[in-house]
This record gives C-alpha cells, sequence and structure tokens, in this order.
C-alpha cells in the first residue's frame, strides 16, 4: 500500500507558501499544491512548517487547500522531440500549452514534454543475450535532419538483456529492451528521467584542449573559449549582450544550441524564435532552429520556475553531451536568475548579504557552472557542455555580487563597454579589461590546426593594443602632435586593428562569420602593413606622409571585400602595401 504524504496550506507569500499537517515531506520533493494541482518544490522543513516554492503564480490560492507529495524531485523528460522545442523554466512546451489555453498560460495545466503520441524511427542497437551498461547507447532515431537522437540507458541500469525490439516506429512509451539486472527486469524506453538539479555522471572528465569556433574575430582569435569551457558576457544596458549570444548560437561549431531565456523581455524571446526559425545553418543548411532548444522564462513569469530554469538547460545539455555531441548554453541573463533568488530568499525572510541577495549566491553560480565539462561519456563517446552566460550588473557595475562572484567561475571574461557600444563598435568586448585563460590549453591546437603564426599574430596585436592604450593616455593630456612618428604609427595602425579587425559586421554577409583562416591571414596583413610603415618611419619619413596614401582605409575595408571563399584576393592587397611602400621609398630616396 502506497502512503500519500499530504498537509494543507498554512500561508501564502509571493512564490512561498508554508505547510502544516505533515512532517513527512522530504526536502525537494515535488509537490501538488490545490485544487489545480499546482507544481512545486519542497525548499525548506523545520519543527512547524514544510516550505515549498512554487512554479506557478498562487494567486487564490486559500488557506487549508491541500498539497499533496510526489515522493519525487523535479525531473525532466529526456528523449527525442526537444530540439527544436521551445519550454518554459520547467520543460513544459510553450506550443502545446498555447493550443491549450492560449496566449497566456493557464495555472495547473499538465502537458507531456515530449510528443508521447508521434512514433520515430529507429534503429535498435542491440540483442537478446547482450551484457549492457548504464549510459551505453541502444537505439537512435532521427530528431531532426541535423540531430541524430541517440538513446542511453539510464545511468543505474545494468545487466542483461533479455527482450529487444526489432527496429520500427515506435513511441517515446513504447518498451524497446528489457534488462534482467540485480534489482529485477527493467522495462527500456525511448524516454527517461533525470533530477534536475543532479549533474549527469560521466566516465571520465577531461581537459578542455579544443576552442568553441564562433567566426567571431575578437572571440577566436584574441579572447578564445574552449569546448567544456565557462565564460561571462557582463554589459550594462544596450552594450550588446544578447546581440553577442546569438552571434555565437548562430554561428559556433556546436552541435546543438541550448539558448535559455532567464527573466528577459518576452519581445526578445520572440525574436530569438523568428529569428532561429528563418536563419540558415551553416552547418546544414537548414534551419537553425533544428539544432536548437529554446528554453523560455519570460520577466512576467513566476520567479520560481526562473529559478530553475538555468537547472533544466544545464540537465538537458548534459544529456545531448552524453549522446557525444558538443553543446554550448547561452543564459542570458544570470543576473535575472540571481534576482529571483533573491526574491525567494527574501520571501524567506534569509539573512541577506551585498545588495540583498543571500548569502548562498556564489555557491549556487558554482553549482551551475561547474556542470560545464568536456568529458569521456559512460558509452565511451567525447562530448563537451559549454557554458556562456551574460551578466547584467546595473549601471554597468561589475562591482557588485553577480558580476563578481560569477568572475570566480569562469575563465573567460568578456567584458563589454559602453563606450565602444555607444560608438557602434560592435562586439563591443573591451580588449584590455577582458581576458581568456584557455590560451595556454589552447595554444597547441592553434598551432596544429590554424598554424603557429596564429598566435604568434595574436600576441603582437595584443602588445600593439596595450601599447596604444599606454600612449592615449598622453594623447588625452598634450595631444598626438608630441609624439614620435615611432609612437604615432602605433596609434594608426591600432587604429586599423580596432575598426578592420576587432570591429565586425553582423549584418554584413562577409563579415558576420569569419573562419580562422581567414582571421590569420587578416591579422598577418595588417602586421605586414605595420612592419612596411614603421620601417618607413625608421627611416625619418615622417607619418603626414604615411597618412597621405589611402592604403590604411584599404586593409579596413578588407573585412567587406574579401569573401570567405576568395582567401587569394589577400595576395592583391600584400601588393598593395608593397606599392605603397616602394612609392613612398622612392620618392624619399
Amino acid at each position: 500500500m502506497i502512503v500519500v504524504t499530504k498537509g494543507y496550506i498554512y500561508s501564502v507569500n509571493g512564490p512561498v507558501i508554508r505547510v502544516r499537517g505533515s512532517r513527512d515531506f522530504l526536502m525537494q520533493e515535488m509537490v501538488l499544491i490545490g485544487e489545480e494541482k499546482l507544481l512545486g518544490q519542497v525548499i525548506g522543513i523545520d519543527r512547524a512548517d514544510t516550505i515549498v516554492e512554487v512554479y506557478e503564480s498562487t494567486a487564490g490560492l486559500r488557506l487549508n487547500e491541500a498539497v499533496v507529495a510526489t515522493g519525487a524531485p523535479l525531473s525532466l523528460e529526456l528523449g527525442p522531440g526537444i530540439v527544436g522545442n521551445i519550454f518554459d523554466g520547467i520543460e513544459r512546451p510553450l506550443t502545446k500549452m498555447a493550443l491549450e489555453s492560449g496566449d497566456f498560460i493557464s495555472r495547473g495545466l499538465k502537458v507531456s514534454a515530449i510528443d508521447e503520441q508521434k512514433k520515430w524511427d529507429v534503429s535498435v542497437l542491440v540483442q537478446k543475450g547482450d551484457v549492457v551498461h548504464g549510459g551505453m547507447i541502444f537505439a537512435e532515431c532521427p530528431e531532426t535532419s541535423s540531430v541524430i537522437h541517440k538513446s542511453m540507458l539510464p545511468p543505474d541500469v545494468s545487466g542483461e538483456v533479455v527482450f529487444a525490439a526489432h527496429s520500427g516506429q515506435y513511441t517515446v512509451t513504447e518498451p524497446l529492451l528489457t534488462v534482467r539486472t540485480e534489482r529485477g527486469e527493467v522495462e527500456i524506453t525511448l524516454a527517461q528521467k533525470w533530477a534536475v538539479r543532479a549533474p549527469r555522471p560521466v566516465k571520465k572528465r577531461l581537459e578542455p584542449t579544443m576552442p568553441l569556433i564562433t567566426g567571431q574575430r575578437i572571440i577566436d582569435t584574441m579572447f578564445p573559449i574552449a569546448k567544456g569551457g565557462t565564460a561571462a558576457v557582463p554589459g550594462g544596458f544596450g552594450t550588446g549582450k544578447t546581440m553577442t549570444q546569438h552571434q555565437i548560437a548562430k554561428f559556433s561549431d556546436a552541435d546543438v544550441i541550448v539558448y535559455i531565456g532567464c527573466g528577459e523581455r518576452g519581445n526578445e524571446m520572440t525574436q530569438v524564435l523568428e529569428e532561429f526559425s528563418d536563419l540558415i545553418d551553416p552547418k546544414s543548411g537548414r534551419s537553425l532552429l533544428e539544432r536548437t532548444v529554446l528554453i523560455a522564462n519570460t520577466s512576467n513569469m513566476p520567479v520560481a520556475a526562473r529559478e530553475a530554469s538555468i537547472y533544466t538547460g544545464v540537465t538537458i545539455a548534459e544529456y545531448y553531451r552524453d549522446m557525444g555531441y558538443h553543446v554550448a548554453i547561452m543564459a542570458d541573463s544570470t543576473s535575472r536568475w540571481a534576482e529571483a533568488l533573491r526574491e525567494i530568499s527574501g520571501r524567506l525572510e534569509e539573512m541577506p548579504a551585498d545588495e540583498g541577495f543571500p548569502a548562498y549566491l556564489s555557491s549556487r553560480l558554482s553549482q551551475f557552472y561547474e556542470r560545464a565539462s568536456m568529458a569521456q561519456t559512460l558509452s565511451g563517446q567525447l562530448g563537451s557542455v559549454t557554458i556562456i552566460g551574460a551578466v547584467s550588473p546595473q549601471g554597468g557595475d561589475f562591482s557588485e555580487p553577480v558580476t563578481q562572484n560569477t568572475r570566480r567561475f569562469v575563465r573567460t571574461f568578456w567584458a563589454l563597454d559602453r563606450s565602444l557600444a555607444y560608438a557602434r563598435h560592435y562586439p563591443a568586448i573591451d580588449w584590455l579589461t577582458s581576458y581568456s585563460d584557455y590560451i595556454d590549453d589552447l595554444t597547441l591546437w592553434y598551432d596544429e590546426t590554424a598554424g603557429k603564426e596564429f598566435m604568434e599574430c595574436r600576441n603582437r596585436f595584443m602588445v600593439l593594443l596595450e601599447e596604444e592604450s599606454k600612449l592615449m593616455d598622453i594623447v588625452k593630456l598634450i595631444g598626438s602632435d608630441i609624439l614620435p612618428d615611432s609612437q604615432k604609427i602605433v596609434l594608426e595602425i591600432c587604429r586599423v586593428i580596432r575598426v578592420g579587425f576587432l570591429q565586425q559586421n553582423a549584418y554584413h554577409a562577409a563579415d558576420t562569420y569569419v573562419p580562422l583562416e581567414k582571421q590569420l591571414r587578416m591579422m598577418q596583413l595588417i602586421l605586414y602593413l605595420y612592419d612596411k610603415a614603421k620601417t618607413l618611419t625608421d627611416m625619418g619619413i615622417p607619418m603626414s606622409v604615411l597618412r597621405e596614401s589611402d592604403v590604411f582605409d584599404k586593409i579596413i575595408n578588407v573585412k567587406y571585400d574579401v569573401e570567405n571563399n576568395r582567401l587569394d584576393k589577400f595576395e592583391e592587397y600584400k601588393k598593395a602595401v608593397d606599392e605603397f611602400y616602394n612609392k613612398i621609398h622612392s620618392e624619399q630616396a
């Protein structure tokens, strides 16, 4: 006989309710609240009360309504049908919910996360008599044209297959295997459940040694992120956090994208959905949405579900990592998530820390970012989860708690600068305050794949930009005329680097995505121009003579004039630099 734990509502305080009448509730247990059976989770137990956060609106709840335990934590349904879909913060499909309740979500809706009626073309990969283990891939089916779904045994199931279905069409609820385990026989379907706050196990965590290629020059060249790594994109309002994440989501070489709209405006998520549906994936030639999972918990949705949304996203990402895919998560933004954490903490009357955030803010952030990994999966494949979180500090103040605590747990920091954004320099990543701790880990990969000159050119760029920063302090005080020509050429070539290389146009066909080979050729050309111009200034030729030539502006426009498939054009620009050098040299001789 199953005993159901049941209590009653004693108090309601926004998304937090207190329950009395039973002491048998478990921490992190899912409960059903009231007549509409709203979803909630136990987050605290004291001598008198059980404290529950509610993932839906609590408006209209009454005292003494029943609260019933489910006996399980908040768990996700994992199976084919996730990719290409859009969910709320607790994995309820918004498209299905819209059909049932209209544009605004009704409370208490019970909708399966994955379609239980759809039949999938399944290839069963094991036979009766095979010995299988947890995490092993036992079946495959085409989830979209871009993603093959690889169904895995639950990590805790191992034993002998006593029944195996033939390949054919099956729903996610039909048994495909029966496995005899030490606990008895277990039926296996295409779908499984996983607790959202529990990391999925792997065979071995590996060092990140390959970059996530994004096609964005300032990221790939100056501040790269590794697959399985972590990055933060902090910036004030209007600095381009969402645009930067969109570009990475559209063009990175990740196999699957999980985009979490956490507390953002509804129109932003609508724009994401429309853009991703219309954009063509450069890898497959089909809709970008066919390798994307969208999780939308907008600013008008319940805050408790917003707090859960980033765990929902990272659990889905780990599921596809275990299939052997490289997954990239865009969390936009973790500041809104932290604000939800702060609101719930305030309702619980907890002692606040900096700026009202709870004292456990840093530990919650670490729990999220530490789930990024490059790993050997239980099935023996290589997969990764890369986490890129946007941070929205109020007033662009990077000293506020969310930004500072995030810096402790990420190894790449793309600091967005308001002055660059207002000057329409995008991506507005400040090359002086940003950094990547993956440079040493990735140097070998760049040397073997892009060529040894790649990191050498990158390092020369950084030296020049840092020198320009020091010179600009002098220029602001006394002007540039006082500088010697050897320093004026540094300022001029840094202008070429900033405008011609670091600045990128997301709306230009040739500039929105740039492969590594073209990035290297652009760096080589700019440094070739610098070396030639410096030779002239060292000969005593004044900078004013060099500026009369249009070669500097011509090199800036290379990013537009040279298509990604016409890199042979770089020879023409190199000849133009030679002509510039020879002409001035001969005139001054």
